[in-house]
C-alpha cells in the first residue's frame, strides 16, 4: 500500500511544480521600463523616462514619459516631457526568444557586477518591471558607457537584449535624451505640456519609484516638482524724459542673461528725428547683456511731432524674478 501511495504524492507535487513553472515562465503581454540616464556632461546630468508597453489590436502602442530634474529652478525648471508611438509587432514579437521572466537572476546579478571596478562616466540603469503570473518582477540591466560607444564592447547577452529592446521602441517615439541639445537657451522652445492620464497619476502616487533605487531622484517628486510654474522674468520702462514713446513694447529678455541671472536697469540717451524715429542710441548705464536687447528695442520707438530734434532720457529695468539662491 505504501509503494503505490509514495509514487502518486511525489507524481502530484511534480505536477504543482511544473504546471507553477510553467505559469512563472509564460511570456507577459505588457511591461514597464524604467531608464535613468547619467551623463557625464550637463547639466542637467541626469534624465529619468518610464516607457509603458501595452497590446493593442493590431501591435502595441508605446508611451514614454521623460522627467528631468531642474538644474535652476527660474530658468530650466523640473519638467515632463511625453512621447507616444505604435508598432505592428506584438509584445510578444518585440520581446523575441527573450522571455523576462525565466531570465536566471543569477546571470542578471553577473552582468550587473562585471565591472564594479570600472570608471563609468556615461550609461543608462534599466529597470523592466513584467507580471509573472501571480509575482510582478524586475529584471535589472546596466548600459555602461563602453556598451554605447565602444567598437567592440563584449557586452553581455541579456544588456545587449535590453539594449536593442530599447532602441526598438525609441524608433517608434522619436529622440530621446540622447538626442537633445545639452544647453537649451532659445526662447522659442516650448515645453511639452503633458495632458493628464493614468500613467502621470501613478508616477505622481510613487507607483513607479521602485523602478529608480540607487538613483539621485524618485519619479514621483521630479513629476510634483515640474509642477511648480517658474517666475515670468518682466521688462518695463521706467522712464522717458522730457516725451515717452508713443508705444511701448517690452523687448525679449536675453537668453544668456537670464541663464546667469543678470538683471537691473539699463541708462541710456536717444535723438529724435524728423519722422519720430530715434537716433544716436548711447547707453550712459547698464549691464552689457542688456544692452544690445535695449538698443534693438529703442530703435522702433516712435515719439510725437513735439518731440522732433529733441534728445531722450530713459530708463530701462530688466527682472528675472527669481528668488536669490541661498548661500
Amino acid at each position: 500500500m505504501r509503494c503505490r501511495v509514495v509514487p502518486f504524492v511525489v507524481f502530484g507535487l511534480c505536477g504543482c511544480l511544473l504546471a507553477q513553472d510553467r505559469h512563472q515562465a509564460s511570456s507577459p503581454d505588457q511591461f514597464v521600463i524604467g531608464r535613468h540616464t547619467f551623463i557625464d556632461v550637463g547639466p542637467p546630468n541626469d534624465f529619468y523616462e518610464l516607457v509603458l508597453v501595452r497590446p493593442t489590436s493590431n501591435g502595441s502602442s508605446i508611451e514614454r514619459i521623460t522627467l528631468t530634474p531642474a538644474t535652476d529652478e527660474c530658468f530650466q525648471p523640473a519638467k515632463v516631457e511625453v512621447a507616444a508611438g505604435s508598432l505592428a509587432e506584438s509584445v510578444a514579437a518585440l520581446l523575441g526568444k527573450t522571455n523576462p521572466c525565466s531570465i536566471p537572476e543569477k546571470e542578471l546579478r553577473r552582468e550587473r557586477k562585471r565591472c564594479k571596478k570600472c570608471l563609468v562616466f556615461s550609461g543608462a540603469n534599466i529597470a523592466m518591471q513584467v507580471q509573472c503570473g501571480a509575482h510582478t518582477r524586475i529584471v535589472r540591466a546596466d548600459i555602461l558607457d563602453k556598451d554605447m560607444f565602444d567598437p567592440a564592447p563584449s557586452t553581455p547577452e541579456h544588456t545587449t537584449w535590453t539594449m536593442q529592446l530599447l532602441s526598438r521602441l525609441d524608433s517608434a517615439i522619436g529622440p530621446g535624451v540622447w538626442d537633445r541639445p545639452m544647453f537649451p537657451i532659445s526662447e522659442e522652445q516650448k515645453d511639452s505640456a503633458p495632458q493628464d492620464s493614468e500613467a502621470l497619476r501613478d508616477i505622481s502616487s510613487g507607483k513607479y519609484d521602485l523602478l529608480f533605487q540607487g538613483a539621485p531622484d524618485k519619479p514621483s517628486d521630479l513629476y510634483r516638482a515640474a509642477q511648480i510654474q517658474p517666475p515670468v522674468p518682466t521688462i518695463r520702462l521706467v522712464s522717458s524724459t522730457p516725451f515717452k514713446p508713443e508705444a511701448f513694447v517690452p523687448p525679449g529678455y536675453p537668453p544668456l542673461a537670464r541663464i546667469t541671472h543678470v538683471e537691473g536697469a539699463v541708462k541710456f540717451t536717444v535723438y529724435v528725428d524728423a519722422d519720430g524715429s530715434v537716433a544716436n542710441f548711447k547707453v550712459e548705464s547698464g549691464h552689457p547683456m542688456l544692452r544690445g536687447a535695449t538698443e534693438n528695442i529703442a530703435n522702433g520707438w516712435r515719439f510725437p511731432k513735439a518731440a522732433v530734434q529733441q534728445k531722450i532720457d530713459a530708463v530701462i529695468d530688466f527682472a528675472t524674478n527669481c528668488p536669490a539662491k541661498k548661500q
